[in-house]
């Protein structure tokens, strides 16, 4: 659980987002230091827990447990940003985009084993066509949405 101070919860939040374009820029060269830069991250970020990470070449989902004083947008913005600059200092300058969006679903506790094998089955659940649409929608980049 959450280390937290004068305040009980059970908060859970599944996320995910997609490389610039779509691209498959997480090479299996990439992908051990990025989930490592994450994991770093979260572990650094007051009132966050990471509870599992995992992904395609082209995203990202992560399972988070966080304190309801911790700005959601404001954690998943910084998170995505130090990744992706830890990953282009280390491999080189523009290896690494993020979309500009973002997807996050809320659960309940009881679904946190169904929901962290999900999320550290990407590969599997990708390459079998057994994804859960709910867990992958996330927002998209601003030139991908439809214009009225």
């Amino acid at each position: 659980m959450c280390p937290v101070t004068h305040v009980y919860h059970e908060m859970y939040f599944h996320v995910n987002w997609h490389c610039h374009g779509n691209h498959g820029l997480i090479t299996p060269g990439i992908e051990p230091v990025l989930y490592e830069a994450i994991r770093d991250y979260c572990h650094r970020y007051h009132g966050v827990s990471l509870l599992a990470v995992g992904g395609t070449q082209n995203h990202i989902h992560m399972l988070i447990q966080a304190e309801p004083t911790v700005c959601l947008s404001d954690f998943i913005g910084k998170v995505k940003g130090f990744s992706s600059h830890e990953i282009n200092q280390k491999v080189g300058a523009k290896t690494l985009q993020w979309q500009k969006g973002y997807g996050i679903e809320t659960f309940a506790k009881k679904n946190l084993s169904a929901v962290t094998k999900y999320v550290e089955g990407q590969k599997e659940h990708h390459a079998r066509g057994t994804v859960n649409e709910t867990l992958e929608r996330s927002g998209g980049d601003e030139e991908s949405c439809p214009r009225n």
